[in-house]
């Protein structure tokens, strides 16, 4: 789902995840991608990776080459360990049985997160964490914050508006890829296509109406929006 907006950004790119557990989608370009036309491969990591296929909409921007991604980072208050079998055994277990698939995934992401070992910060994500990860980040990289269901397991609105004017404020890219009922203002006006639909935003603009685990992108942006 992120890949066709970080593949348009500023390159290279620094990645900040905010709920990143074991920072799996922190390594977007160690893995391969189907989006109807082909496997678009990685360019870095050993030549072993799994490949995520997602159907998309006419409009999809789907990229001819991966983003470069130069620093990257997570932040989580329960940071997971890709590389323990208990805590990543656990993860397996969240997988629905009959996704056979999703599971071997899941699997192949571990390994790679095993060995890159992405830099995951323990915090909040309101807060002085944050703001000192994104600090650190690289000023000849673009930064970019996301994150994905995560603002569901924050406990009220007004905590979740704090920290969308706080990353406004610290990241010149910020990408939200939620339900349309944890943020509903960046939803206003545009419908609901029903489906548990999530709608992934840009700097608060609606972009695309998306799969909650990846399998679908439906584009609904400009073509000229994202950057």
């Amino acid at each position: 789902l992120l890949l066709p907006i970080l593949a348009r950004l500023p390159q290279p790119l620094a990645l900040i995840e905010v709920g990143a557990s074991a920072g799996l989608c922190l390594l977007p370009d160690f893995y391969g991608y189907d989006f109807g036309s082909g496997v678009l491969r990685p360019e870095v990591g050993d030549g072993t990776f799994p490949v995520f296929t997602c159907t998309v909409s006419p409009s999809t921007p789907i990229p001819s080459r991966m983003p470069r991604i130069v620093w990257r980072a997570g932040l989580d208050l329960n940071p997971l360990d890709a590389g323990d079998p208990e805590q990543s055994s656990w993860l397996e277990t969240l997988v629905w049985p009959e996704r056979t698939e999703r599971l071997a995934g899941l699997r192949d992401a571990l390994r790679i997160a095993a060995v890159q070992r992405p830099r995951i910060v323990e915090g909040n994500l309101i807060g002085g964490a944050l703001t000192s990860l994104c600090r650190q980040a690289p000023a000849d990289a673009t930064l970019v914050v996301f994150h994905t269901a995560v603002l569901a397991y924050v406990p009220n609105h007004a905590t979740r508006q704090a920290f969308a004017n706080e990353v406004t404020a610290l990241s010149p890219y910020w990408i939200c890829n939620e339900s349309p009922r944890v943020m509903p203002d960046l939803s206003a006006g545009i419908g609901d296509p029903g489906g548990g639909r999530f709608l992934m935003t840009v700097n608060r603009k609606p972009i695309a109406w998306t799969d909650p685990h990846g399998a679908a992108i439906t584009w609904i942006a400009a073509e000229n929006t994202v950057p």
